[in-house]
């Protein structure tokens, strides 16, 4: 018996050096994911804050400029949002459609100490969908 745990020497010890790279393969991911995942998530709501403006804006009746008023409304999107200043904004209305155009980069440290930076680019132009555009 005592000759069998002497042929096996490569299986005796090592948890703890596994244990310690598991844990830092799992603090990475967490990192990441703490630093990706509000960049994604103020993204994702502008694209519906604009889709929304846009829609708005079409529906709006009386003397308002409905490019102004979606103009406006995808600007207090940008604030709410967090979106940087630099970011291009565009409000154009194209025969009876509106389209609004945002397009921005915003650097997120994915690894710590700046080892790895990724670029989040973010450019999404929103037109109206649904009954509105029904003639």
């Amino acid at each position: 018996m005592s000759n069998l745990s002497n042929v096996r020497s490569s299986e005796r010890g090592s948890a703890g050096v596994k244990f310690a790279i598991f844990m830092v393969v799992l603090i990475l991911a967490a990192n990441a994911g703490y630093n990706y995942v509000p960049v994604a998530y103020q993204a994702e709501s502008m694209r519906s804050d604009m889709a929304t403006a846009v829609l708005q804006g079409m529906a709006m009746p009386g003397r308002i400029n409905p490019v102004d008023n979606v103009r406006e409304r995808v600007q207090k999107a940008a604030v709410a949002n967090e979106i940087p200043e630099d970011a291009e904004m565009e409000v154009s209305q194209k025969g009876t459609v509106i389209q609004a155009r945002v397009a921005y980069e915003r650097t997120v440290s994915i690894l710590p100490f700046g080892i790895y930076k990724y670029q989040y680019k973010f450019d999404h132009t929103a037109t109206p969908t649904g009954f509105l555009l029904k003639q």
